[in-house]
This record gives C-alpha cells, sequence and structure tokens, in this order.
C-alpha cells in the first residue's frame, strides 16, 4: 500500500461498564468494569494499523500522557502526530453496555476540545490519499476551525476526505443543516441506521441513500447486524448481508468497518471487495470488548 491515510480525531480513555441487569437507582449493581484506549478516531487509527495500511494519527492529548499515548500507537503500527495540552488531560468516555450489546456514553472530550490549526499542519498531507476526520472534531469551535482549514487544504491537493457523523447527540446539538454545510462535499461518508435518519429525515436507507448522495460522493450506511449498503446519489449501488455473530459489544465496530473499507480501497479493491472487507471487519469488533482490536 503507497498512499497513507491520515486519521483525525479524538484520543480517548474508554471505561466500559457491562453491568450484570437493570441499574439500581441509589444502590449497587454488580458489573464488569475495563478500562481500554478508545476514541473514534484513535479507535480507526489503530484498527488501520491491524489491517497493513500506512496509517498517521492527528490528535491532542493531555501533555502528561503523549509519550505513554505515543508509544501505544507506534506498537500498533500507527504513527503518532500528537499534540500535548498542558491545560486539559486526555479524554475520558463512560460507555454503558445493555445485556443487547447497545451503548450508552457520559463523555469528557478533554484536550480534544483544544485541537487548533497548528495541530494539523500542511506537512500532514504529504503522501497521504486519503484524509478521514471524526464527526467529533465538528462539536467544538476551535476542532471545528482546524479540521475545516485542513479540508481545504486537502481537497487543494485532490485528497480524498471521508466523514464519519460520530454522535448523533452532538449532530442534534449543532444542527443538522450546520454539520451538512461543515462536511458537505467530502469523498465518502459512514454512517449508521440513526445518524443517516437524522441526517435526511428519511427512514427508508434508499432515500437515506440519495438525500446523502446529494452532499458526498459515496455513502456508506452502516445497518448494524443486518446489512451494508453503498452507493450515492443515484441510489444504492452495493447492498450486502452482514454475517450472524454474537454481540459481546459494539463499541467501535462502525469505526473497525470504515477502516475494513478504506484500508481495501486504498490497497486497490474495488467498492464491492472494499465494502465486504468493512463488514467482516465490524461483524469481529462486536465479538469483543472494547473498541480496538484485540492485541
Amino acid at each position: 500500500m503507497s498512499q497513507k491515510v491520515l486519521v483525525v480525531g479524538d484520543v480517548m480513555t474508554d471505561i466500559i461498564v457491562v453491568p450484570e441487569g437493570p441499574l439500581v437507582r441509589g444502590s449497587d449493581r454488580r458489573a464488569t468494569v475495563r478500562s481500554r484506549p478508545g476514541g473514534s478516531g484513535a479507535n480507526q487509527a489503530v484498527w488501520l494499523g491491524a489491517m497493513g495500511a500506512r496509517v498517521l494519527f492527528a490528535a491532542r492529548v493531555g501533555e502528561a500522557e503523549r509519550g505513554g499515548h505515543e508509544a501505544y500507537f507506534r506498537a500498533r503500527g500507527v504513527t503518532p502526530a500528537l499534540a500535548g495540552d498542558k491545560e486539559l488531560p486526555s479524554g475520558v468516555l463512560v460507555t454503558l453496555v445493555d445485556p443487547d450489546g447497545e451503548r450508552s456514553f457520559l463523555t469528557d472530550r478533554g484536550s480534544n476540545l483544544n485541537l487548533c490549526p497548528e495541530d494539523l499542519p500542511e506537512t500532514l498531507l504529504d503522501e497521504v490519499g486519503m484524509v478521514v476526520v471524526s464527526g467529533y472534531s465538528f462539536f467544538a469551535p476551535g476542532p471545528r476551525q482546524a479540521v475545516r482549514q485542513l479540508f481545504a487544504t486537502a481537497q487543494a491537493r485532490g485528497i480524498a476526505i471521508a466523514i464519519d457523523p460520530a454522535s448523533t447527540g452532538f449532530l442534534r446539538e449543532v444542527g443538522v443543516a450546520q454539520f451538512l454545510g461543515w462536511t458537505g462535499g467530502a469523498d465518502y461518508i459512514f454512517a449508521n441506521a440513526e445518524e443517516a435518519e437524522l441526517l435526511t429525515g428519511k427512514p427508508d436507507p434508499a432515500e437515506q441513500m440519495a438525500a446523502l448522495g446529494a452532499h458526498f460522493g459515496t455513502v456508506l450506511l452502516k445497518r448494524g447486524g443486518q446489512s451494508a449498503l453503498l452507493g450515492g446519489r443515484d441510489g444504492v449501488r452495493l447492498d450486502l448481508p452482514a454475517p450472524a455473530v454474537t454481540v459481546v459489544d459494539s463499541t467501535g465496530a462502525g469505526d473497525a468497518f470504515a477502516a475494513g473499507f478504506i484500508a481495501a480501497r486504498l490497497d486497490g479493491a474495488d467498492e464491492r471487495a472494499a465494502l465486504e472487507k468493512a463488514i467482516a471487519a465490524g461483524a469481529r469488533a462486536v465479538q469483543s470488548i472494547g473498541g480496538q482490536p484485540e492485541a
């Protein structure tokens, strides 16, 4: 694989909580609690590294934790380009996992909120074939300014751009029209069923595809354990089923899906083969705890 992929997004510490049953307000509930590296951008970068991609990961972390984060990413085949923040620590995400594998999140983005244009110099784009940005980077003014500036430079250099909306909660806060205005014109968008419905106001996947295709070159719709669709403004070109697997934790499944598709495309695969790789990666991700591949 000759071209690199640049991933821009959050670095988080994931605190994953799997209760044995429903939470009991004001009392105890036994649970499994684990701490693991996470963050949507970090997850995508590590999955890409596990797939043999040449991946560069740009983010902002707490200065005190920067050395440890850099060593972690290098050990997983990722070249880190991490800025250190002297004011805020690295972000933390608490994930509550329901018995069916669905998740709810409590997010403290920490130093991710201070990502700035100086953290994303144009030199990061050298030898890069695609820039992948997590939607979280658009939900605060500083990071948004930084990634939009990087986008403009990447587009001027003919580098493909991929977007992952990342969070329906934050999308509602900033507004759909605003988000589409900031990200429209990107070459790829990876959206799950809830994100696609929120972004388009349409429940039907075919209608979602056409609506999102008016803003993005290629649309990929992740339908969980059902299927995945690929297409654009002219409709659905591919609709492939997902394999039946036991869901342990759906954290990072969308990140693995995106990484599988991107790695395959940069390696020369056609759309069908790349979508198959994406589905396989997503299915692998849900069968273990945490958002990154097991070392």
